[in-house]
């Protein structure tokens, strides 16, 4: 009876660090990725009927402008779809993050815009995603905006350039692309107008931080005045939220505040606070390539997801 009694004693006391477990925060965190994971792979995602054109841009600094255009870049090729980014920040950023050249002396987005190379000359595929393609910026378009001045067409010379490589796709018999993102510089010189020219759509990403929205009134005046006189197709089509934390109430306030201003554009995924975010680029990959399993990824993955799903 006593050996019965120990062993009812012991099954009691493991039940009790079970629940006790299953009701930590990470428990709950586990199981709602794992309820997230399974919803996303049921989800059906289909081609868009024609390329979609989305520049990601915001002038503030420390977004995750760049951090985003990759990772929903390697997320969407990751869905299936064709996709290039064309990094036209001169900083490179994105070039770096995929893992594709970018020396000083690499053909680049730089020799297209001021030297009429084609984009078929200087695309490269990112070594680790399959379906995507990276135009590379180098250290020489730093220049570029005083370069463009002076040039015919100084505004239409990205869009024209990525007309042309569109056309040449079909011509070689390859798939159309699915979607292009254009990774912009954080400012709203002749690069960006470039940029905006090209596109029909404005990704703007937007951390949950204090001041959120400081300075974007600017940004959408420039969208507006874009809009009106060089390419009346262009709106605001998605803002992403990212640096989400949700454990702050502050997160949640920007949040708030942002679905107020912009009540149909706001995806409803969010991007954490992730370390392995942060260190993906430092090994040259997107999160989805450097660690699919993170928080990060899924994040990633569902925003492209939804991305898809919003422009059918």
């Amino acid at each position: 009876m006593a050996a019965d009694a120990a062993e009812a004693a012991k099954v009691a006391q493991e039940s009790s660090v079970l629940d006790s477990l299953s009701a930590s925060p990470l428990a709950a965190q586990l199981a709602d990725e794992q309820r997230r994971r399974k919803l996303l792979s049921e989800t059906d995602l289909e081609r868009p009927s024609e390329t979609r054109i989305i520049t990601v841009s915001n002038q503030k600094g420390g977004v995750g402008k760049t951090t985003s255009t990759v990772n929903l870049a390697a997320a969407l090729a990751d869905h299936g779809f064709n996709v290039l980014v064309i990094d036209i920040d001169p900083q490179g950023n994105a070039s770096t993050a995929l893992g594709v050249p970018h020396s000083a002396d690499t053909d680049s987005i730089y020799d297209v815009l001021i030297d009429d190379l084609s984009i078929a000359e200087v695309v490269a595929q990112c070594p680790d995603v399959d379906r995507l393609s990276v135009v590379p910026a180098t250290i020489h378009l730093a220049g570029a905006e005083i370069e463009l001045v002076s040039l015919v067409a100084r505004e239409q010379r990205l869009q024209r350039a990525l007309e042309e490589y569109q056309r040449h796709r079909e011509t070689e018999g390859q798939e159309r692309l699915d979607y292009v993102f254009i990774d912009c510089p954080p400012s709203l010189g002749l690069l960006t107008v470039n940029a905006f020219v090209a596109a029909k759509e404005v990704l703007i990403p937007i951390q949950c931080e204090y001041y959120a929205l400081e300075g974007l009134s600017q940004l959408l005046n420039n969208i507006n005045m874009i809009q009106k006189h060089l390419n009346p197709p262009l709106r605001v089509s998605t803002i992403l939220l990212t640096m989400y934390d949700a454990r702050t109430n502050l997160a949640s306030q920007v949040v708030q505040e942002v679905k107020q201003h912009f009540p149909n554009e706001v995806l409803e995924a969010k991007i954490p606070r992730s370390v392995r975010i942060a260190e993906a680029p430092s090994y040259q990959q997107s999160v989805i390539s450097y660690d699919r399993s993170s928080t990060g990824a899924l994040a990633y993955l569902e925003a492209a997801a939804e991305i898809v799903q919003r422009g059918r």
